[in-house]
């Protein structure tokens, strides 16, 4: 009987896991190898505050890059206007709402469920974020970026 349910409860962690895998991702059958244009979205009703930054410069040998963590609010209807990642690592963590990402490699709009990380970063990875519904979204997105990035909202 043990046995019966320590499997049970195998085969329902390994189901409930690869549930949670596919959340916030591109579509296996819409995934691109190579980046398709994305539209040039406006920044609109987004506010950003920063809430800690960590001087890099001496670490590694990294230069004057700061590693940032920012709180994003998206009000209804809100975009966060299109930026890339090819050369600025970061990842979003969606902490209430749901937000879809426009992705230069994802035929499909992408739906991020509160509670869901996503990174980003490499070649052509360019992108937009759209709050669809009538609620505020809250994302926290770290990042690492150059003093001369700091206040671009685009970035």
């Amino acid at each position: 009987m043990t046995r019966a349910i320590t499997l049970a409860a195998a085969l329902a962690l390994g189901l409930f896991t690869a549930a949670a895998a596919q959340a916030g991702t591109c579509p296996a059958d819409k995934v691109l190898r190579t980046p398709q244009p994305v539209r040039d979205a406006p920044d609109v009703g987004v506010t950003r505050e920063i809430l800690t930054m960590v001087p890099l410069q001496g670490w590694r040998g990294v230069g004057e890059l700061f590693l940032r963590t920012r709180r994003l609010v998206v009000a209804p209807h809100g975009i966060v206007p299109t930026h890339e990642h090819d050369d600025r690592p970061s990842i979003v963590y969606v902490v209430s709402g749901e937000i879809w990402e426009h992705s230069a490699f994802c035929l499909v709009p992408i739906r991020h469920r509160a509670g869901e990380f996503t990174p980003e970063f490499g070649p052509g990875h360019r992108h937009w974020w759209e709050n669809r519904t009538n609620q505020r979204v809250v994302l926290t997105s770290s990042d690492v970026v150059p003093p001369e990035m700091m206040d671009d909202p685009a970035m």
